[in-house]
């Protein structure tokens, strides 16, 4: 008898527990018509910006075709969570069986469960080859601020020094991803956002509306970092920069949606017009085991977050993520989408720049260098919702304190691209030649940054951009000269030489559809300079 229960009571869960899956289609059919017609799907403030950036439309701008959303909601015991025109998939809920029927339906590419046991070793590898329990869920200028108590976390950055010059994220905007936004909309150091009309906007993806000033406080004291002001209390990193705030974080449960949602949110931030998203989330367990990642995940290309932060990128935005707070923990290793290949992962160190123990630490599964760079995440000074000051630990505030700092800088030199600005933070930083696993690349100098960047020689000649990375078909080299020639050469993993490419400003694309999906090496040589990197293919 005892037996028998058992058995049924497998059936049932079988049968009717609930699964997340994201469920990829074929094709756009609608592709033609909105590439001919770009301002049905963005702003002309992203067109602009990518425009500026040499970027040019593909289908992944595209929304999903209406027609395949509704023929899944129809779909008998299925309910759709989230969708990702980037990624052309839904984010469905349902059983085990009613989703796996979705692959009945003729422009249904293949379906990938959250549960990796439940995918079949093709799904797993379509994914690898087309693709938590939260780490820590938290206009006059002004040339010389009052800081107080905040004067350490600017001053350790030389983002003093910006402001001094009259720098400080005006005309750039920033798109924060988080839990939730109580007392912006009250408190005293928010007043002068409101004030100036800096926040733009925003929405609620858990709840599915427009209510941003409610939920968790943590996104509150994250903005606070970047735009909080009272006088020699607070001033955040990037007081003048507008600012979209975006709830994609549900405290109540960790469910693979929020991946979802964050994806979701950073497409509408990039048809905003959005230039920096900070993300102080991340996600390696969840409720469900099943859906729990392991550290090997962490290689840039596997978790639905991290796909969508590089696609992010390569729409000309910069994705400052935390790094983490599972340093001292048995998983001290980074979370998604801090993995990201692209984003900027930031790990937090204290008031005198020594790395503490709780901030998460690199590599990458794959090995690249993480977290890229440090900023003050031990006692930083935040607002909580209520508007008192106070400090707070956690890569969830060091993260917003250089996303305002990326900003601001940005603001001194608009016309560079995402790749450059990325670029010289990191070699500003005090271990850019002997970067570790626990600061990585180390704490960056934004006056070294700016001083570089003005400079005749970095501005006018440095390579530009290699996008998108990872790539699936057409690499695309853009440079800041117009005039340049120069061959690109790839190798594999073990050194040999696998690919040999002439470019030009005529012919600056590669088409890398036929090489395999792996990690290269690539050099890049031009007539009296050369640089090199890695660069994955899909």
């Amino acid at each position: 008898m005892k037996k028998l229960l058992l058995f049924t009571l497998l059936i049932f869960n079988l049968s009717f527990s609930q699964e997340d899956a994201w469920v990829y289609f074929n094709d756009k059919p609608d592709a033609a018509y909105y590439l001919a017609n770009p301002l049905q799907m963005l702003s002309q403030r992203a067109l602009d910006r990518r425009t500026a950036q040499g970027i040019a439309l593909d289908n992944t701008d595209v929304p999903i075709a209406q027609t395949y959303i509704d023929q899944v909601t129809a779909s008998t015991g299925i309910t759709v969570m989230a969708k990702s025109k980037w990624l052309n998939a839904l984010h469905v809920r349902g059983t085990q069986a009613n989703i796996q029927l979705l692959s009945g339906l003729l422009f249904v590419s293949h379906i990938q469960f959250a549960n990796a046991s439940l995918n079949s070793r093709s799904s797993n590898e379509i994914q690898k080859v087309t693709e938590m329990k939260s780490v820590n869920k938290q206009l006059e200028v002004l040339v010389n601020f009052n800081y107080g108590g905040s004067s350490n976390q600017i001053q350790m950055l030389n983002g003093h020094l910006l402001h001094q010059q009259n720098y400080t994220g005006q005309g750039k905007m920033v798109a924060i991803m988080d839990a939730g936004f109580p007392g912006v909309n009250t408190a005293s150091p928010f007043q002068r956002l409101r004030d100036n009309n800096l926040i733009l906007g925003g929405y609620n993806f858990p709840d599915r509306n427009t209510s941003i000033y409610t939920r968790n406080s943590h996104g509150t004291s994250v903005l606070s970092c970047m735009a909080g002001f009272v006088d020699n209390q607070l001033v955040g990193t990037a007081p003048d920069a507008q600012y979209y705030l975006f709830i994609t974080e549900d405290v109540n449960s960790e469910n693979p949606v929020e991946e979802s949602y964050w994806v979701e949110a950073a497409e509408m931030a990039d048809s905003l017009g959005v230039d920096v998203i900070n993300t102080s989330l991340g996600y390696f367990e969840y409720d469900n085991p099943n859906y729990t990642y392991s550290y090997s995940d962490m290689n840039g290309i596997k978790t639905f977050a991290a796909r969508g932060a590089d696609k992010a990128f390569s729409k000309g935005m910069i994705c400052v993520t935390s790094a983490g707070n599972s340093g001292n923990s048995a998983n001290p290793n980074i979370a998604t989408p801090a993995d990201a290949i692209t984003t900027l992962t930031v790990g937090a160190v204290d008031a005198t720049e020594n790395y503490v123990s709780f901030s998460s630490i690199g590599p990458s599964f794959d090995g690249r260098v993480k977290p890229d760079v440090c900023a003050k995440g031990a006692g930083s000074t935040v607002s909580n919702s209520s508007g008192s000051i106070t400090t707070a630990n956690g890569t969830s505030f060091s993260s917003p304190i250089l996303a305002g700092m990326v900003t601001t800088f940005w603001s001194a030199v608009p016309n560079m691209t995402n790749a450059q600005i990325v670029q010289f933070v990191k070699q500003s930083a005090d271990l850019y030649n002997n970067p570790t696993i626990y600061k990585g690349y180390g704490v960056p100098d934004f006056q070294l940054a700016l001083t570089n960047a003005l400079s005749a020689n970095n501005y006018e000649n440095d390579i530009v951009l290699l996008f998108p990375n990872p790539v699936q078909d057409k690499l695309t080299i853009v440079f800041s000269d117009a005039n340049f020639s120069g061959n690109l050469v790839l190798f594999n993993n073990i050194g040999q030489q696998v690919g040999s490419y002439e470019i030009s400003e005529t012919n600056a694309s590669v088409n890398l559809e036929n090489l395999a999906s792996g990690l290269y090496f690539y050099q890049l040589k031009l007539a009296n300079k050369s640089t090199q990197g890695k660069l994955l293919k899909l």
